[in-house]
């Protein structure tokens, strides 16, 4: 009798990302797609409907963001193990990511192996992080009144940070994220408040001095 495969729900936007996972997947024994989201709401209906192993989630998506999906989905079912991948470097969102109940972070530039192992070792129940995220994790660990700034913000205006540091309007802003631009604006005041800024430049200048801009 063959093993139980490993049911894989990949929930990503873009239609090229998906085929190229489900390519890697295909070529290994263990792992199943079991199902395909393009996007935060459907892949929680999904979830709703279906029972799966391992979500494999885009970070950025334009319906509801990953951090927001994977919160609503670990508050549904806390045992199912979300694996986030992102475009973004890893300093950029992955302790956010895991500190929102991921079980873990990858980079979309990984290594197709990298990949496979993250979803096995997530399957089991272990956490997977890469050799630099466990470094950041390590420094993390009792600097809270050393940490930086945009550490402190939420969520949603950590992302307002990163975007306009690199250049968007809050319009494009408000597009991105599906949320009216005056909402887009009170997160840009709350953030220029508790970072001590006053204006877009500064919020740029400080994006690029802490690496928050590709």
């Amino acid at each position: 009798m063959s093993a139980k495969k490993i049911r894989v729900l990949i929930a990503d936007d873009h239609a090229i990302i998906r085929q190229g996972l489900k390519q890697i997947l295909s070529d290994t024994d263990d792992l199943e797609i079991a199902g395909e989201a393009d996007g935060g709401v459907k892949a929680l209906q999904m979830i709703r409907d279906n029972t799966y192993d391992v979500v494999l989630m885009d970070v950025s998506m334009p319906d509801r963001n990953g951090i927001d999906s994977l919160k609503l989905i670990k508050k549904e079912s806390p045992r199912l193990p979300v694996l986030m991948l992102s475009m973004h470097p890893e300093e950029q969102y992955a302790i956010r990511a895991l500190r929102a109940g991921a079980a873990g972070y990858l980079s979309k530039q990984g290594a197709p192996e990298q990949l496979v192992t993250a979803i096995r070792q997530v399957a089991s129940g272990k956490k997977y992080v890469s050799a630099a995220v466990a470094e950041e994790l390590a420094n993390s660990i009792g600097e809270d009144l050393e940490r930086p700034l945009h550490e402190k913000l939420s969520d949603r205006e950590y992302q307002t940070l990163c975007m306009i540091a690199s250049g968007k309007t809050l319009t494009q802003i408000a597009e991105e994220l599906s949320l009216s631009v005056k909402t887009i604006s009170v997160y840009r005041a709350r953030l220029l408040e508790k970072m001590r800024l006053r204006n877009n430049a500064e919020l740029t200048h400080y994006g690029l001095k802490h690496g928050l801009v590709e």
